[in-house]
């Protein structure tokens, strides 16, 4: 009896400290995004409590163990995307997104497009080196460096926005798909972020991008270098963010010296701005 009213008391006793002031363990139900939901922006997240799978539309979305995730959106990407989450019991969550629009600088010259070379010659050099970038980009490292807070690989006066285009005569010429930062020849570039190098274009410049060094930084999400003077770092190799990784340029296809950052998120290119944030010092 002694023992049974004991072991009664014990359980009362722990009912009565347990209910006073007491939270139940909070279970995420729904997406936490921080971001910006608009062209050429970037989202990161943390899917609800769960998710065995994460779509963005049709595309399968990486998500890690601790529900984190990142999505991008294309210069030109529509104005709704949703977001599906699958949970293990096969119920789903979804999210409704409205990308916003953005007014890119859009130049209309009253002439024809001038032809581009495009002779057979141009044509077998330039397609090694177009498969050399896309099997890059398939590659799958482990990079963290999607999670940190990006900053500018280059800091200087910005001579070139992401998304400008011309339009000649009411036919649009290709978008610029990065950020130009003007520079010396010879001026230093770091890392962005962590990453591992996927592409290293060091000792034969590409026909348009020059010396071009591609840097994962996991999730899908990559950086481009373009036109640098020298590469520092080897396919391979782990960088950490501030690291040198070369130096300003102006090779391949480029007027003078500058860095041109390119950055996508799977076959979304996406704006650098919004990910480094305004250039420092307001230049």
């Amino acid at each position: 009896m002694r023992r049974i009213g004991l072991a009664l008391l014990l359980a009362c006793a722990g009912a009565a400290v347990a209910q006073p002031g007491a939270r139940p363990v909070a279970t995420r139900t729904d997406f936490q995004l921080t971001g910006a939901a608009t062209q050429g922006g970037l989202l990161v997240g943390t899917a609800p409590a769960g998710t065995v799978a994460l779509k963005l539309d049709a595309q399968l979305v990486p998500v890690d163990a601790d529900g984190r995730f990142l999505i991008a959106f294309d210069r030109d990407a529509a104005p709704t995307a949703r977001l599906v989450a699958r949970l293990p019991d096969g119920r789903t969550v979804e999210r409704a997104l409205t990308v916003a629009p953005r007014a890119w600088r859009i130049e209309r010259i009253d002439a024809p497009m001038r032809p581009t070379k495009s002779t057979e010659a141009f044509l077998a050099m330039r397609k090694p080196e177009l498969e050399a970038i896309a099997a890059a980009r398939e590659t799958v490292t482990d990079a963290q460096g999607w999670r940190q807070r990006f900053i500018w690989p280059r800091i200087g006066r910005i001579s070139g926005l992401f998304g400008s285009q011309r339009v000649y005569q009411g036919t649009p010429g290709a978008y610029h798909g990065g950020v130009d930062v003007a520079g010396a020849t010879g001026a230093p570039v770091v890392a962005p972020a962590d990453g591992v190098v996927i592409l290293a274009a060091a000792d034969k410049p590409f026909s348009l991008e020059g010396h071009l060094l591609m840097i994962d930084h996991g999730h899908g999400l990559n950086s481009a270098f373009l036109h640098l003077s020298r590469i520092d770092v080897k396919v391979g190799e782990s960088v950490a963010q501030g690291q040198r990784i070369g130096a300003v340029g102006a090779t391949g296809r480029a007027t003078g010296p500058h860095l041109h950052w390119g950055m996508k998120w799977s076959e979304a290119r996406i704006d650098p701005m919004l990910v480094a944030g305004p250039m420092p010092n307001g230049l």
